[in-house]
């Protein structure tokens, strides 16, 4: 096991990290400078070198946000560029390395959050690496004279961390896996198609990828609004000299008005004013377009989604049950696809009610459908590609198999997650069972490419389908499928 408090020697300083549960963990360490300053809304650069040994048992302090019940507010310092690592020993050699990125709609979560625990992954064999990036307006606002998609750049930074360090960890740099969820996933699927982040890492796990990605135009549009909204110009310079948490204030009263924006298109019904910007730098292309002209061919992808995606933000509103019949339609108008639109949703699923439609409408445009699409992209251009559903129903509610489930899953730990209960404090042991066994799979694909199951073809869609029996299949969800087979996703612009 080694010392109690072993150290690693980085590129930046020697660090002190702590045993716990048989494993070293090393918190806090930072892999950029504080963006404050001369440095807020620019590019991450390397940190300051520390001299002595610098200790690491505690979290770096989360990105600007509105606060989580779990998780501390945001300090003064700007020290929200750190990655934390568990080891199964610091003498080890070539161990595979998983790296977590956070989800939170681009504008919530940190990599402290409580039930992003990497010790199940050390105890399996892995590194496991988890980092914070910057968010909403800090990491994802188009600002005149600032590079765009700078919470992109910042996982790009710990990425390359993790290429000059993580052999001081025990893992092998040659053997990097990127995972995330939700909006964690979309910054992989955006990760895919970046230049800058080519070899940085070998394979990628991408859980219930969103759909949405901005022009400049529309994220511009978001940008003045959440200036107005704090009364400043929206100018780099007038917004370096806000504090960052009353642009946190303004950007929450932008996302409480959404709908007083219709010229932001189908954006302004959701939850969600801050996405990756497609500006033809950073971000030359929409994941889908880079994948399926090969941008990602030699990187190995597992994807996959929830059966019952939008049901968790439907019932954590108390709106199970309460859709109306008026709302069902601004939902098809706004999401349906080409040829059919609305029409073609109520003719496939003619058994649905109001809540019904809303529900499958929203799960398809937002997460199931560019899951899939991302999947279909990278095997149509020859890249080795995983397929997966989660069909089991959470135990704690009448969540179903909704969005975020399979955190709990993966990461074994069935707290609750932000005052929600999916799981029971004692999920049946089938459930947790099931996790064990995606944990495993998830193990198996970082360590050798291969999570259990055959590949996923244009032809053969051969799909894992995680239920309380689990099972391989074609994919199950064809209705949805068929229905937008011709759509591309692409860049959401200004109406």
């Amino acid at each position: 096991m080694g010392p109690a408090e072993p150290e690693v020697s980085t590129s930046s300083g020697r660090v002190r990290g702590r045993v716990e549960h048989g494993n070293a963990v090393f918190r806090g360490i930072p892999f950029a400078k504080p963006p404050l300053g001369d440095l807020r809304f620019q590019a991450p650069t390397r940190p300051d070198r520390w001299d002595g040994v610098r200790d690491a048992a505690q979290f770096g302090p989360q990105a600007p946000q509105a606060t989580f019940p779990d998780a501390p507010p945001a300090d003064s310092t700007g020290e929200w560029l750190t990655v934390n690592v568990w080891t199964p020993h610091v003498q080890a050699q070539g161990l595979p390395v998983m790296v977590w990125i956070h989800g939170g709609a681009y504008m919530f979560g940190s990599a402290s959050q409580s039930g992003y625990d990497g010790t199940p992954f050390a105890s399996a064999g892995v590194v496991f690496v988890s980092c914070n990036y910057r968010l909403g307006t800090e990491g994802f606002a188009q600002i005149p004279g600032a590079p765009a998609n700078r919470g992109l750049l910042d996982v790009v930074a710990a990425l390359r961390w993790v290429q000059a360090n993580i052999g001081k960890f025990g893992g092998d740099p040659g053997c990097v896996t990127v995972f995330g969820e939700s909006a964690g996933a979309g910054v992989i699927a955006a990760l895919l198609a970046m230049k800058a982040a080519k070899g940085l890492f070998a394979r990628a796990i991408a859980q219930s990828v969103p759909g949405t990605f901005f022009t400049p135009a529309l994220a511009a549009s978001v940008t003045e609004a959440v200036a107005a909204a704090a009364g400043v110009p929206a100018t780099c310079e007038a917004l370096r000299g806000a504090d960052p948490l009353r642009l946190v204030a303004a950007q929450m009263d932008v996302t409480a008005r959404m709908k007083e924006h219709p010229e932001w298109g189908a954006v302004h019904i959701t939850p969600t004013p801050f996405s990756p910007v497609i500006d033809g730098e950073v971000l030359p292309r929409a994941p889908w377009r880079a994948l399926v002209s090969g941008a990602a061919r030699d990187v190995a992808l597992l994807t996959g989604h929830n059966k019952d995606e939008y049901r968790l933000f439907i019932a954590a509103q108390g709106r199970l049950g309460n859709i109306t019949e008026a709302e069902a339609d601004t939902v098809l108008d706004c999401f349906a696809p080409a040829p059919d639109g609305p029409a073609g949703y109520r003719k496939a699923y003619p058994d649905e009610d109001a809540g019904g439609l809303f529900e499958v409408a929203f799960s398809d445009w937002l997460f199931r459908m560019p899951t899939l699409h991302l999947a279909q992209a990278h095997a149509m251009s020859g890249g080795t590609t995983y397929l997966y559903e989660l069909t089991a129903g959470a135990p704690g509610g009448p969540f179903g198999a909704c969005h975020a489930l399979d955190l709990p899953l993966i990461f074994g730990d069935y707290s609750d997650r932000g005052g929600l209960s999916l799981t029971g404090t004692e999920p049946p042991a089938g459930f947790v069972a099931l996790g064990d066994l995606m944990r495993s799979e998830w193990v198996s694909f970082a360590s050798s490419g291969k999570p259990g199951w055959s590949a996923y073809g244009t032809e053969h869609r051969t799909t894992r389908v995680y239920d309380l029996q689990p099972d391989v299949r074609s994919y199950p969800e064809e209705t949805s499928m068929h229905l937008w087979e011709r759509h591309m996703f692409d860049a959401l612009d200004l109406r």
